[in-house]
Formats: C-alpha cells, sequence, structure tokens
C-alpha cells in the first residue's frame, strides 16, 4: 500500500519535535480528516537551517511531515514557496489516492511559513 520511502519516513523520523523561539512555527489542519501538521524552522543568514514537525494524524501524515522537514533544510526563505504537494508526494515515492490528502496539508503547512519568513 505505501512505498518503502514513505514507510521509512514513518519510521524513522528525524526531525521530530518543536523548536523555541525565535523558530518561525504555523500549525495547519485538514478539518476533513483531522490531521494536525506543526511545523517549526530556524532561519539563519537568510536560509532555513533547521526544521521539526509534529504530526497529529495517520501513517502517511506522520511521513509527509518528516520529508517536509527534511526538504526545508537548506532551502532559502524565498525558495521555501516552491515546496508544494507534488514534491511532498514525491519525497515519498508516491501516495495511494486515500492519502494524497497529507501532501495538500504538507503544501499548506509551506504556504503558512512563507508567509511569516
Amino acid at each position: 500500500m505505501y512505498s518503502e520511502l514513505l514507510l521509512r519516513h514513518f519510521r524513522n523520523s528525524r526531525r521530530v519535535g518543536s523548536l523555541a523561539p525565535p523558530a518561525v512555527t504555523v500549525r495547519v489542519e485538514n478539518p476533513i480528516c483531522g490531521d494536525i501538521l506543526t511545523i517549526s524552522v530556524v532561519v539563519d543568514h537568510g536560509a532555513v537551517s533547521d526544521a521539526r514537525f509534529q504530526v497529529r494524524g495517520c501513517t502517511a501524515s506522520i511521513a509527509a511531515g518528516s520529508a517536509l522537514a527534511d526538504m526545508l533544510v537548506g532551502r532559502s526563505c524565498r525558495d521555501v514557496h516552491s515546496i508544494g504537494a507534488d514534491a511532498v508526494e514525491n519525497a515519498l515515492g508516491g501516495l495511494p489516492n486515500e492519502s494524497k490528502h497529507v501532501a495538500r496539508l504538507a503544501a499548506d503547512a509551506v504556504k503558512a511559513l512563507a508567509r511569516q519568513l
């Protein structure tokens, strides 16, 4: 059902947690399924130097949070907005139709984050 890459992000999520201020933190929700994704980033010299995530949701949501946090580190603040749902889905090795909402949730978090950077 899930790709090996998605399962790797789920089983071995690396950037779990939150970052204290002055980190920028955003929280987004999917009101239909109830998933909640919180992303925290530290910006240093115009680029994301660290990122953490917290998720309340399914296996795919947890994996998407992990993949997104990895994707954010090293990106310039100007480049963060370029991470969309397709990029998150690709980073997970694809998603079954019933799980595609997690890539949209991650993209919503990116939009919210980009507004604050």
